[in-house]
């Protein structure tokens, strides 16, 4: 059906949506759009498949404020429920844009502030509700929201919300909305498990995919380091941020202390302007943050993959990933974050002896071999301490265990190799005798 879509005319869209879509600069349709807005507009069911940065949050929120159109009555028309607050931000700052000629209310619900002005926002009336499956439930069980006419639910990066448990939530609002309506579900990864819970709420649904799931986009160069210990990441990520083509960069770490840690270091050492934002962080922080990274005052900032998700600014120019991902599907995330809208990016990722085994099975995933690079000459490559070298052994005697349930850990695999070299001198030194 979007095979014939060329243009956003072709979608039938009303002339304030177009006015909208024409300011912000948009020509034309990107493929997932093509592919979901015209199943959205005929009433199905999608399951919306898409790298990260290709318009995923317009091709469900253009056809939701064509079936909203206006304001109407004070009760909900649509729900769209996201895992994180910077992803709710996200979506609520491309509908302030995209619905701008529009009279229709919509507002956010999300945790990490008092939910007293989302409750007043709710009773004054609203078309859209774009929340977390916590604080919507929340605000729900208080009896401030009434669910009646709900037409519309969007669930945005599903995989992360099973990820983050938010299943039994879901499925509580699930109970609580009409059962007559259109259920919407996207993302750039669809594991398995999300196929089979999809399968509780969507009803044949019609699938809008434009590339293999959790494949990255094509203007993304991928670029790989083997680097040995934490020390020398630091002095590798300050060798690459003294080069001007680093202009606005996104660097994701595992933990909240590896980002305050990076933070600091890249501040003292006057590579900024930098900011870190994680979940330890104020919300009015985390948005100050955001914004100042979107308008181009920010040239670095530091992350955990609470905003991997959260983060749409088209002219980041490299992602360093500092430290490799446990949960495969959010390198993906993490490296969409450059190469946004059909700009040309940058993703590098650095990784010591246990991260290379995780990034085997990324690149399985990915269906993609990462280049290698050599550490640059510059960067000085220091001796791992005793207690981090016990920790990367550690994690590689986990990932082996879940590997394999008949490892036994990385002394008795010593053991058994230094029993078979003795047994092989052993048999040899007898061979040699009878000879």
């Amino acid at each position: 059906m979007g095979k014939d879509v060329e243009t956003f005319d072709d979608f039938k869209l009303n002339r304030q949506l177009l006015n909208a879509i024409e300011e912000l600069g948009f020509t034309e349709p990107t493929p997932i759009q093509k592919k979901a807005i015209p199943l959205i507009l005929a009433g199905h069911d999608v399951m919306g498949i898409a790298q990260t940065g290709t318009g995923k949050t317009a091709a469900f929120v253009l056809p939701i404020l064509m079936k909203v159109k206006y304001a109407q009555g004070t009760e909900p028309r649509a729900l769209v429920l996201a895992p994180t607050r910077e992803l709710i931000l996200q979506i609520e700052d491309n509908i302030q844009k995209l619905a701008k000629y529009l009279d229709i209310r919509y507002t956010s619900l999300y945790g990490g502030i008092g939910p007293t002005k989302q409750i007043e926002a709710v009773q004054q009336g609203v078309d859209i509700i774009v929340a977390t499956p916590g604080r919507f439930m929340d605000i729900y069980l208080k009896g401030e929201l009434n669910t009646k006419k709900i037409q519309t639910l969007v669930l945005d990066e599903a995989d992360k919300m099973m990820d983050m448990g938010f299943m039994p939530q879901i499925r509580k609002i699930l109970e609580v909305i009409p059962v007559k309506r259109q259920n919407l579900l996207f993302s750039a990864t669809m594991p398995d498990k999300v196929i089979r819970l999809s399968e509780e709420f969507l009803e044949f649904p019609e699938i809008a995919e434009v590339a293999p799931q959790a494949t990255t986009v094509d203007t993304i160069e991928q670029q790989l380091y083997q680097v040995p210990n934490l020390k020398t990441k630091i002095n590798l990520i300050e060798h690459l941020l003294r080069k001007d083509e680093f202009s606005r960069v996104l660097i994701f770490t595992k933990t909240k202390g590896t980002a305050d840690n990076v933070y600091k270091y890249l501040d003292r050492k006057d590579l900024g302007p930098v900011r870190v934002i994680h979940s330890n962080k104020g919300q009015s922080s985390r948005i100050n943050a955001m914004n100042e990274f979107k308008d181009g005052k920010l040239r670095i900032l530091v992350s955990t993959d609470v905003s991997a998700r959260g983060i749409d600014v088209s002219m980041v120019s490299h992602v360093i990933n500092f430290e490799v991902p446990i949960i495969y599907e959010d390198y993906v995330h993490r490296v969409g974050r450059t190469g946004r809208a059909r700009n040309e990016g940058i993703a590098i990722t650095f990784a010591n002896k246990a991260e290379m085994l995780h990034l085997k099975n990324i690149e399985k995933l990915i269906r993609i071999n990462i280049p290698e690079l050599p550490l640059p000459q510059e960067v000085e490559v220091t001796a791992t301490p005793k207690e981090e070298q016990r920790q990367i052994e550690m994690e590689i005697d986990i990932y082996k265990r879940k590997e394999d349930p008949d490892f036994k850990g990385a002394f008795h695999e010593k053991k058994r190799n230094y029993e078979k070299q003795t047994k092989d001198r052993g048999g040899k030194r007898k061979k040699t005798r009878r000879r």
